[in-house]
């Protein structure tokens, strides 16, 4: 895959960023806002797929590394099993031991109309995170391991084995 035009590479670099810094707005604001951490890691995911188009596949698997993209997937699934596992000396498994008890995610909510507290939500907000980590890691994984997928047959110079045609 070759790299597209100068316009379009500089159009990525400018606003490929906003792509990641929105995606971790919406990772973390989840509990308070309409999104999550799914929905927020497939925005941050996304800007490995605008990498790969503007900058080409050299460029992208020059970039791309399989090991971080693992160790996010990795991390995010043992945290939300930890946030789970941890509350079983308290209730049932994910329940929201951190609710109400203070510190970074259990600050009690004010009563009454107010913007949001976005602390407030207790494991909620730390398994958001998690699922944010193992989506980003996961559809970036996906993204490279697809393109070197198809990109393997055309370095050959073979057609494509086992596919029915």
């Amino acid at each position: 895959m070759q790299p597209l035009s100068l316009i379009v590479r500089t159009v990525c670099n400018i606003f490929a960023w906003f792509m990641v810094v929105f995606g971790t707005y919406i990772i973390i604001h989840g509990h308070i806002t309409p999104g999550g951490g799914f929905q927020g890691g497939a925005i941050v995911a996304t800007f490995m797929a605008f990498l790969l188009v503007a900058f080409g596949g050299d460029k992208f698997l020059g970039w791309a590394r399989k090991g971080m993209n693992s160790g996010m997937e990795t991390s995010g699934l043992l945290i939300f099993l930890g946030a789970g596992l941890a509350a079983f000396g308290i209730g049932p498994f994910l329940y929201n031991f951190l609710a109400n008890q203070g510190g970074l995610f259990g600050s009690p909510v004010p009563i009454g109309a107010n913007p949001g507290v976005l602390n407030s939500s207790g494991t909620i907000a730390l398994m958001n995170i998690a699922v944010g980590l193992e989506v980003v890691g996961a559809l970036s994984l996906i993204i490279i391991y697809m393109f070197s997928s198809i990109r393997m047959p055309l370095e050959e110079g073979k057609e494509e084995a086992g596919h029915d045609r």
